[in-house]
């Protein structure tokens, strides 16, 4: 095979140096970067072609080429590579120039092909012809750009939908949703869809800064909210935020969000929309047009570079579909209860004066030690009210938690009628019963010490006196008054004498 000739426009600067500049074969050699011999066969062929320095300036690289190698339009034609599918083939994983020029080789056996140098040199001539935002390599299925449109979308109800816009990387494939805001909510809400808009998880989602996702906005060491942290680890997938004021750090998702307002807000400026739902209905065709629409300058559409590129490449989403959680800080009470959202809800007992992380979603709160769950709860919209799990309450407050008023009505039944019935009447003086409770278990251990059946006749002389409490029935049984036998006393009759009106007075 022969040599592979010059490019024209390196065979144009040494024709400069030697006819113009008036340069030695090896003052131009040296010049130029290359031999001695080079600098004389182009020099010999301009003069065969009465070519002067004046002529060859005002030629074009194509008409030098045919005056100085008329003889070389015999050889057989180079293959050009296809530079724009190359381009598409180095976004896939472990895909370099040197391996897509070994396949362009064996491809052409036999033919006039290019040396390695100049198919890398070509291929980056026409990468610098791309937009910029093309001129990146993105790895397949490594990056979801996301951003909100600057202009928004006009309700019937006189509010504004702000459109959500996620991009892939490697094939520009384009998601847009029409949201309330631009809310933390809304950021996590959005990628959310678009993760299962492209049916997989990328390995990283790249935002700009705003404070609804960066909770503390730095050039090195970024880091992202509570609830865009927990959305991630769901998905497993990484959240990091381009440099500050640096938009060529996610110039795909620019790119998608002009194509978004010219092809998508553009045709709905006068669409009559009455809520999100009817606008979200309307975007989605224009959406499927979107991404089949042929690229400029590379082969296929962004759905079909989609389909060859990143889908391949995507992790697989979840078998649950993330549900919103926003996070608080709180402090376990005495009482072993954590107040969220006017509501209290208990944790381990052993946690108190702990500080917790409370995970709060629609339907129930979570409750978070160093990262551990060590409480779940349903998530409740009493004000004021407990949410109590027993496992949680000290021993002691359990066997509280087990009395009932019949519980304990039963239980001095069993020691004796008396004592049920005096203990049925101790917890009627008070409004709620469990108020009692301590002076109903009072009275019930003075068995312990006195006796089952001292208890019990204590109890009927206290029913007897009209008092129901705990001290009266231990000053009975302290006082030995239980053992006295009451005096026999015969039925007395008041005698007559003269002070006695009788029946007649009242007549």
């Amino acid at each position: 095979m022969p040599p592979p000739l010059l490019e024209m426009r390196m065979i144009k600067s040494i024709l400069h140096h030697r006819l113009f500049l008036g340069q030695s074969l090896q003052r131009c050699a040296q010049a130029v970067g290359v031999s001695k011999g080079v600098v004389a066969k182009y020099t010999a062929l301009a003069q065969a072609a009465g070519l002067d320095w004046a002529t060859i300036e005002r030629l074009d690289e194509a008409q030098l080429q045919q005056r100085l190698l008329p003889l070389q339009t015999g050889r057989a034609a180079l293959v050009v590579p296809d530079y724009a599918a190359m381009h598409q083939e180095l976004s896939r994983k472990g895909m370099t120039l040197m391996l897509l020029w070994q396949e362009y080789q064996a491809n052409h056996l036999g033919q006039r092909t290019l040396q390695y140098s100049q198919f890398c040199e070509r291929y980056r001539q026409y990468a610098r012809t791309l937009k910029r935002s093309m001129r990146q390599v993105h790895r397949a299925g490594e990056k979801l750009f996301v951003d909100f449109a600057g202009p928004t979308l006009a309700l019937v109800n006189g509010s504004r939908a702000h459109l959500f816009v996620a991009a892939l990387g490697a094939s520009h494939y384009t998601y847009a949703r029409a949201l309330p805001g631009q809310k933390t909510v809304d950021w996590v809400t959005g990628m959310t869809d678009a993760l299962h808009f492209i049916g997989g998880v990328p390995q990283m989602i790249v935002p700009d800064n705003p404070r609804a996702v960066i909770s503390q906005p730095d050039r090195y060491e970024p880091r992202v909210g509570d609830s865009v942290r927990d959305f991630a680890s769901h998905y497993g997938c990484t959240v990091l935020p381009a440099r500050p004021r640096t938009p060529q750090d996610k110039a795909v998702v620019e790119s998608a969000v002009q194509v978004v307002e010219r092809w998508i807000l553009a045709r709905l400026r006068h669409a009559h929309l009455a809520d999100l739902g009817a606008a979200n209905r309307a975007i989605a065709p224009l959406l499927t047009e979107l991404n089949a629409r042929a690229f400029q300058k590379l082969p296929g559409s962004r759905a079909s570079a989609f389909t060859q590129i990143d889908a391949p490449a995507l992790g697989p989403l979840p078998s649950q579909r993330y549900e919103y959680a926003r996070f608080k800080r709180v402090r376990a009470h005495v009482d072993y209860h954590v107040e969220v959202d006017r509501h209290r809800y208990s944790v381990p007992h052993a946690l108190v004066g702990q500080e917790l992380d409370a995970r709060i979603t629609a339907g129930m709160v979570e409750l978070l030690h160093r990262g551990q769950r060590v409480a779940v709860h349903v998530r409740s919209q009493q004000a004021g009210g407990y949410s109590t799990v027993e496992s949680h309450m000290p021993a002691a407050h359990r066997a509280h938690r087990q009395w009932t008023p019949q519980r304990l009505i039963d239980w001095g039944l069993s020691i004796g009628e008396h004592t049920g019935a005096l203990i049925e009447q101790l917890l009627l003086r008070y409004k709620h019963p469990e108020h009692g409770y301590r002076s109903a278990l009072g009275l019930l251990s003075l068995a312990k010490r006195h006796g089952r059946e001292r208890l019990e006749a204590a109890s009927a002389m206290a029913l007897a006196l009209g008092v129901y409490n705990y001290r009266t029935v231990r000053d009975i049984l302290a006082n030995g008054r239980d053992r006295m036998t009451p005096a026999a006393t015969d039925n007395w009759h008041s005698p007559e004498h003269e002070h006695l009106r009788g029946p007649r007075a009242y007549h």
